[in-house]
């Protein structure tokens, strides 16, 4: 009797539509939030997670089943999914909300997440996503989604080893001063950290070609999920700018410069 081959894995990326980071930001008049009337682009931690994805299907080969990428957001984060399938993506899911919507809260989006991996009827084996957004900063979604499913996790990831006859991965995570490495079994989640890859640039036959991969559209009704946040954002403020500095011209009027200031005792 031939045994029964192995379930092929199946890989979901998630990604988010953040202000380029190459941009200024800016306060916007109301000061309820910041200028979005620029270019945005993917979340750079967002695009290692998919090329990481990708990456992994270049190792595996036909281990790899699908790797399909979702994103929550207004319309135009349909080009964000698309740049993914440019990547090497085989399909995308769009869980569309209004333009003037606010945007979702880690917890929120984590609770999407888990919705849509529910109902994948192929299932999913490895959740590949960056560590955090570069507009919130948070660093809360992976974790989050990790504590719903179940699931263990696996975060700041800078090198990812998938073994898919035992259904275990080898996760490098960057901690301070130094490395560990932890086994976790899958389902697992992966969150990615800089120097886990450096991401491919989309070349034009790919480019072409994503426009013709699906793409579904949901919304959070849908899936049963109120993306309503529960934080109110009061103000939002530049930084205070900062004063210029003045030159001294020996060690001694340095040190009378800080009494002044009242950083060293005058005794």
């Amino acid at each position: 009797m031939r045994p029964t081959p192995a379930r092929l894995l199946n890989i979901l990326v998630p990604v988010k539509r953040t202000i380029d980071y190459a941009v200024k930001i800016r306060v916007n008049p109301d000061q309820k939030g910041v200028d979005l009337n620029v270019k945005h682009s993917m979340n750079p931690f967002d695009e290692i997670a998919v090329e990481e994805a990708v990456r992994l299907r270049e190792k595996l080969k036909d281990e790899i089943k699908s790797i399909k990428v979702v994103t929550i957001g207004p319309p135009k984060s349909i080009e964000t999914l698309r740049t993914a399938l440019a990547m090497g993506a085989d399909s995308a899911i769009h869980v569309e909300i209004p333009d003037s919507a606010p945007a979702p809260e880690p917890l929120g989006v984590a609770k999407a997440l888990r919705a849509l991996i529910e109902k994948q009827k192929d299932g999913v084996d490895l959740v590949i996503m960056g560590k955090q957004a570069i507009d919130d900063d948070a660093g809360q979604t992976g974790q989050m989604l990790a504590g719903l499913m179940n699931w263990p996790q696996a975060t700041f990831a800078s090198k990812l080893v998938v073994d898919p006859a035992t259904k275990e991965a080898n996760v490098t995570q960057e901690i301070d001063g130094g490395l560990q490495e932890v086994k976790a079994k899958l389902p697992l989640i992966v969150t990615t950290d800089l120097r886990l890859n450096e991401p491919r640039y989309a070349s034009l036959p790919n480019i072409m070609k994503a426009k013709k991969k699906p793409i579904e559209k949901v919304s959070p009704a849908d899936l049963g999920i109120d993306l309503t946040p529960r934080l109110e954002t009061i103000k939002v403020a530049e930084p205070p700018k900062r004063q210029g500095g003045g030159k001294v011209e020996s060690v001694d009027e340095l040190v009378a410069k800080l009494k002044e200031a009242g950083f060293l005792s005058k005794s």
